[in-house]
């Protein structure tokens, strides 16, 4: 069993003084998460995120793009099919421009789009935390903390902790492994 301990705050600095109080009493950093309606500043800082690795990829996929587009219109119009146009030479940069340009955004975002599948595990349309009733204010105005723990009496210390740190809401989701 996997338990979730959530509590509601009634703002983002609330939340993030609640998280930093937990992780003083001993929580670990990967066991804590945070649920907001919008960004908060120095949240990451907080629950210890480590940068993304996806902007790396998406450099990496977006030069790739642009060589690889490059590289396909210098080939077919240089090398493999040179035509004489208006006494144009073959290779001929600024016409290459707009699709190298275009193909490096499509890497680049292709990338982006599935890097994120994999590192967030989409699709996941159902997570335990779906079935408590309160928890819809995440989306609209509700600061969420939440602890997750496999010992039930690890549980019921943490959902004392988010009271005494003066949680709107606090609840306890079961989740079977």
């Amino acid at each position: 069993m996997r338990y979730w301990v959530v509590g509601e705050f009634g703002s983002g600095a609330e939340a993030k003084r609640a998280l930093t109080a937990l992780r003083e009493r001993g929580c670990a950093a990967d066991s804590l998460d945070a649920f907001s309606p919008y960004p908060v500043d120095g949240l990451e800082e907080v629950l210890g995120l480590k940068p993304s690795p996806l902007r790396g990829f998406a450099l990496l996929a977006g030069l790739s793009g642009a060589a690889l587009a490059y590289g396909v219109q210098w080939w077919c119009n240089a090398v493999d099919w040179p035509l004489n146009v208006g006494n144009r030479p073959p290779h001929s940069w600024p016409a290459f421009v707009p699709i190298t340009f275009e193909s490096t955004v499509l890497f680049a975002s292709l990338t982006l789009f599935f890097g994120l599948m994999v590192l967030f595990r989409f699709p996941r349309p159902h997570h335990p935390l779906f079935e408590l009733e309160s928890f819809r204010s995440a989306s609209s105005g509700g600061f969420w903390v939440s602890v997750t723990t496999r010992e039930r009496s690890q549980a019921e210390v943490l959902l004392g902790h988010l009271r005494e740190l003066s949680a709107r809401t606090t609840a306890v989701v079961e989740e079977e492994t």
